[in-house]
């Protein structure tokens, strides 16, 4: 007996024979196909057979089903399934084993991550503010060769120890061009180095810091860059000249570049 063969034939027979919609036609033409190419081994769901069943006219117990074709786990689930049962308990002692081990891992890799990102937020607070160890784009702007301006403060920073030539009120072309230069100098050394600004006391009476009888009322600083003084720098360059204040207060402002 051929129960798949026996119901191709009833579909067969309802689709010559009987009165269909137009969905139920569609539904057994479908349904007929299936059949015909998998020789009666088509995997359809209880809900498609009950409607087969209900199409023509019959209780499903009438027709037996096509035999369905169990479906089976992909190999390497098997086989590893396979090499546990093998093993019995001593192969879950070791799989128990290897799974805490991953675990383990895991974990100190996480605790690894987390010092590293707490040891850099740490060096990052540390080298923060106080001696303004930051780049020119953030915490300040370059004036000129020898003045820096440190963003939200209402005055300027006069670098101490060297003079450059100025480029805001020049005694000649000449030294306005050499101001240009010792300008933009200072500002390519800022932004390729690591930069500490550090404020020191300005070479005033007592009690007129702060005041416009004291540096014109600007502060006073140092500038490193990779730990060279950016005055040695410009110095060297031919750039700047040097100019060593007391105590109190400060010779004559060298300004050579207009002389001869």
């Amino acid at each position: 007996m051929d129960p798949a063969g026996n119901l191709r034939s009833d579909i067969q027979q309802a689709l010559q024979r009987q009165r269909l919609t137009a969905w139920q036609r569609n539904f057994l033409t479908d349904i007929h196909s299936r059949l015909e190419r998998s020789q009666g081994q088509a995997r359809l769901s209880d809900k498609q057979w009950k409607k087969v069943f209900e199409i023509l006219g019959r209780p499903s117990n009438v027709i037996a089903m096509p035999p369905q074709t169990a479906t089976r786990r992909p190999t390497a689930h098997r086989a590893r399934k396979s090499f546990w049962l093998h093993f019995g308990r001593t192969g879950r002692r070791l799989k128990w084993h290897l799974r805490n081990l991953a675990i383990g891992f895991v974990v100190v890799a996480a605790v690894t991550v987390g010092l590293q990102v707490f040891d850099l937020g740490r060096e990052q607070f540390q080298s923060s503010p106080t001696t303004m160890r930051v780049s020119q784009q953030q915490e300040f702007t370059v004036t000129d060769g020898d003045t820096v301006h440190v963003v939200g403060e209402a005055a300027g920073t006069r670098l101490v120890g060297f003079n450059t030539p100025e480029k805001f009120s020049p005694e000649c072309e000449y030294e306005r061009q050499q101001g240009e230069r010792a300008s933009a100098r200072l500002r390519e050394l800022v932004a390729h180095g690591t930069v500490r600004l550090t404020k020191v006391a300005c070479a005033c009476a007592p009690g007129t810091e702060g005041t416009k009888k004291c540096n014109h009322g600007r502060y006073c600083g140092t500038l490193l860059v990779d730990g060279k003084d950016v005055g040695s720098i410009l110095i060297s360059e031919g750039l700047a000249v040097p100019f060593v204040c007391g105590r109190t207060s400060c010779p004559p402002t060298p300004r050579p570049w207009c002389k001869g």
